[in-house]
């Protein structure tokens, strides 16, 4: 199972939470008459408790209501609240524009929350034009000012060289900040610089600490990297029930790689009783989503007529939504389909094209298939010599149909 990267991970880390990173005044009935006697800093704090039930029946739409009356006042926290229920359409119909108006409102006036939601909105393209320098302007300033989500999110941008240049050691830098301060999301993304060597020294031990941290915390993205873990049995003792538990949890809060994973669980048995529907039912949900490895597996369903009806159109519908993703295993998947022309028009170029594309990636059974592709002249110009390039790759890998066709070559 191969963990998203990190740069996906952000995304997610940018938009979560309700609240700004405050504790307000609890409710009661003196912060009630304050707020209504016009004090803004009161009225934001009315918002929010009535945006997270907190101390009265959450309701969006007074949450709004409150956060209006703050934020036309030039209070800076409540244009953040109300910029929130704008971006998420909570109380009020879904509006990025008008999101983006009350982010940056708040941002100009130094507020970090506020900044670094600007720069999220600057970073998807939400209500602004894309641009990932003017995300990073944003985001560093809040990072600057100890935010702990603006540390995580900078750093993001210097792992992924979104709008900088990438630099995986200041991205360790800005994301140990957030990470140490206790925030969830860069906990988790602190566990993927370990998990994979960026930055920092490969320590499978040390990602499994900053995941557990992150897990435990409730953080999707955290379960599911711990999960992962587990199911590996990297930097902990290989453990298929406690890889499911984190995995459901992540799952069951909509996180698509989570679903993803929980379907592959399901699909070959692993801490669960094998149910191929159950699995569909999972797959279905991550690839719904835009998840390429949620995409392939159940479009691999459909291929094999696991838990679905077999359809290898379906099949290739959802191969090639992967594929085009860049991921490895949809890629090697969609040159399958078009070597054996099911589901698809038989196009052994296209076939090895997409195979190539997946050998390229280090995808083992891809690298085999394109060692083949050369020494029969399949959808490639016959090439003897890349044959046995491709297939020594494969074999190294530890693939015995590579090792086997390799011995074959070298006994002619």
């Amino acid at each position: 199972m191969k963990l998203i990267p990190l740069f996906l991970l952000v995304g997610i880390l940018a938009v979560s939470g309700w609240a700004e990173e405050l504790k307000p005044e609890p409710y009661s009935p003196e912060l009630v008459k304050k707020a209504e006697a016009g004090d803004a800093d009161a009225q934001h704090n009315l918002g929010v408790c009535y945006a997270n039930g907190q101390g009265v029946a959450q309701d969006y739409k007074e949450a709004v209501k409150w956060y209006t009356k703050s934020a036309e006042q030039g209070d800076a926290h409540g244009q953040v609240g109300l910029g929130l229920c704008y971006y998420k359409g909570n109380g009020v119909t879904q509006d990025y524009k008008e999101a983006v108006k009350w982010y940056m409102t708040s941002a100009e006036q130094g507020n970090a929350s506020g900044q670094w939601r600007l720069g999220d909105c600057y970073y998807g393209g939400k209500g602004v034009a894309q641009d990932y320098k003017e995300a990073v302007k944003w985001i560093t300033k809040s990072a600057e000012q100890g935010n702990e989500v603006g540390q995580a999110f900078l750093g993001g941008c210097y792992y992924g060289g979104d709008g900088v240049t990438q630099d995986y050691k200041e991205a360790v830098k800005w994301i140990t900040k957030s990470a140490e301060h206790g925030d969830a999301g860069g906990q988790a993304l602190l566990g993927v610089c370990y998990y994979e060597g960026k930055g920092v020294t490969q320590d499978y031990k040390e990602a499994v600490k900053w995941f557990t941290k992150s897990a435990e915390q409730g953080d999707a993205g955290g379960q599911v990297r711990l999960g992962g873990c587990y199911y590996e049995g990297d930097g902990v003792t290989q453990d298929y029930k406690e890889a499911l538990k984190w995995i459901t949890k992540s799952a069951e809060q909509g996180n698509a790689s989570g679903q993803g994973r929980l379907g592959i669980c399901y699909y070959f048995g692993n801490g669960v009783t094998q149910d191929y529907k159950e699995a569909v039912k999972w797959y279905t949900k991550s690839a719904e989503q835009g998840n390429a490895g949620g995409q392939v597996r159940f479009g691999i369903c459909y291929y094999e007529g696991n838990g679905v009806t077999q359809d290898y159109k379906e099949a290739v519908k959802w191969i090639t939504k992967s594929a085009e993703q860049g991921n490895a295993v949809g890629q090697a998947r969609l040159g399958l389909c078009y070597l054996e022309g099911k589901g698809v028009t038989q196009d052994y170029k296209e076939g090895a094209k997409w195979i190539t594309k997946s050998a390229e990636q280090g995808e083992v059974m891809a690298q085999s298939a394109l060692g083949s592709c050369y020494r029969y002249g399949i959808g490639v110009t016959k090439d003897e010599k890349e044959a046995v390039k491709w297939l020594t790759k494969s074999a190294g890998q530890g693939n015995e149909k590579a090792k086997k066709e390799l011995e074959k070559l070298k006994s002619k």
